[in-house]
C-alpha cells in the first residue's frame, strides 16, 4: 500500500507533500472498481479564490483526495511564512500520468475538450484508450448538463478521469462526482493541461517554469483573456494573506 503523503497547511488549505513521480505513480496504480476521488492542484488563482468565499469553495479542497501546489509563486509565498509546499504542476503531472497511461494502454475519461482536441490526443497518444464528452459553455449553472458529465464518468468506468472544464468548474464537478456512489477511479483537475498536450496552447520555456514566472508566458499569449486574472485578481494574494495572517492571529 503506498503510504500517506505528510501535509503541510497554507492559508487554511492543506497540501499533500509528493513528487511529481511520486503523484504519477499513485495516479497510475489506481483501478477502475474503487470509489471516485480526486486531486486539485491549486495555484494563486485558486487561493485568492478560497480567501475571498471561504464558505463556497474551501470545502472543494477540503475533500479532495490529494492537494497539490501547482505554482512556484504560491511555493514562495509560503516559504515566507516558514511552510515549504512541494510543487507538482497540474501540466507537469497531467504530461507524465497520459504517458504512464498511454504506454500502459489504459482507459481514461476525458471532460471538457472538443471532438478535435481528443482526436489530436489519441493521435499523439496512439495506446490511450481515451474517451471523451464536451459539455457546453456554462454547462455547471445547468442541473442537466452536470448530471450528464456524471453520468459519462459512470459509464466510461476509467481508472483516470481528467476534468479539463476550468476553476472553479472542474472541481465543482469533482466533488458532484465524488458524492455520486457510481462514481469511481481518480479524477485530476487539470484546466487547460490537455492543450499543451495538443498543441492548442504552448507552454512556457522551462527556464521561464522554473523561475517562476511561467503566469508571464500565459499572460503575453493571450493578454486580452488573461490579463484580469494575473494583473488583477492574482495579486490580491498578499492583501488576502495579511489578512488571513491577522484573523489567526487574533486570541
Amino acid at each position: 500500500m503506498l503510504q500517506s503523503p505528510s501535509v503541510v497547511e497554507f492559508l487554511g488549505v492543506g497540501f499533500h507533500t509528493m513528487t511529481l513521480d511520486g503523484a504519477a505513480r499513485a495516479l497510475l496504480a489506481t483501478s477502475a472498481d474503487e470509489p471516485f476521488r480526486y486531486v486539485v492542484t491549486p495555484n494563486v488563482q485558486h487561493m485568492v479564490m478560497i480567501l475571498e468565499d471561504r464558505a463556497k469553495y474551501a470545502p472543494l479542497y477540503d475533500k479532495a483526495w490529494r492537494t497539490l501546489c501547482d505554482s512556484r509563486v504560491l511555493a514562495r509565498l509560503a516559504g515566507l511564512r516558514g511552510r515549504r509546499l512541494q510543487v507538482v504542476t497540474g501540466s507537469d503531472l497531467t504530461a507524465r500520468v497520459i504517458e504512464g497511461a498511454n504506454a500502459a494502454g489504459m482507459k481514461v475519461a476525458i471532460v471538457g475538450p472538443s471532438a478535435e482536441d481528443c482526436a489530436k490526443l489519441r493521435a499523439r497518444y496512439p495506446r490511450l484508450l481515451a474517451a471523451c464528452h464536451t459539455p457546453p459553455m456554462g454547462f455547471i449553472e445547468h442541473e442537466a448538463e452536470i448530471v450528464r458529465c456524471i453520468d459519462f464518468v459512470v459509464r466510461e468506468r476509467a481508472p483516470l478521469v481528467f476534468l479539463a472544464v476550468g476553476t472553479p468548474r472542474q472541481e465543482l464537478l469533482a466533488k458532484r462526482l465524488a458524492e455520486h456512489a457510481g462514481a469511481t477511479g481518480i479524477g485530476l483537475c487539470i484546466g487547460a493541461s490537455i492543450d499543451f498536450l495538443t498543441g492548442k496552447q504552448r507552454r512556457a520555456p522551462v527556464w521561464m517554469q522554473k523561475a517562476g514566472i511561467e503566469w508571464l508566458h500565459r499572460l503575453l499569449s493571450d493578454p486580452v483573456r488573461l490579463a484580469s486574472r494575473y494583473l488583477v485578481e492574482c495579486p490580491k494574494i498578499f492583501l488576502l494573506m495579511l489578512r488571513e495572517h491577522r484573523r489567526v492571529s487574533q486570541p
